[in-house]
């Protein structure tokens, strides 16, 4: 049993997951995970590092997110499970670490320039 919470990062979203050992509930907000992330994509995200670590339906997660959209919240909720694996069994490190799902994605998104449309879309140049 993990008395800890563990804390993923996605874009702005901050996820902040708590892991026990159960029937493989997740709950996110308060909610179900099929209320919560109604698209298949974002649910299957979710599940990885228990399939990465054949520890699918053995613990229960609770997880409260903020900020970013459904994807970086799915994302960090992903590497706040992952984390909390590696710190129930040190022998989960490795598998996890293969998939790559103990690594932050960092990509944030680039802010808007002056004199431009978006960060990197400018203004149609007119010659004449």
């Amino acid at each position: 049993m993990v008395d800890k919470i563990f804390v993923g990062r996605r874009k702005n979203a901050i996820a902040r997951v708590y892991l026990r050992s159960g029937s493989g509930k997740i709950t996110i907000n308060d909610k179900e995970v099929e209320k919560y992330f109604p698209l298949k994509e974002h649910r299957d995200n979710l599940l990885h590092p228990f399939i990465a670590t054949e520890t699918l339906g053995k613990y229960d997660v609770f997880a409260k997110v903020n900020g970013g959209g459904v994807s970086g919240q799915s994302d960090s909720v992903r590497l706040g499970i992952a984390r909390a694996l590696e710190n129930v069994n040190s022998d989960f490190r490795s598998s996890l670490k293969s998939e790559g799902l103990l690594k932050r994605d960092p990509r944030m998104v680039e802010r808007k320039k002056y004199g431009q449309k978006k960060a990197r879309k400018r203004f149609q140049f007119s010659k004449r």
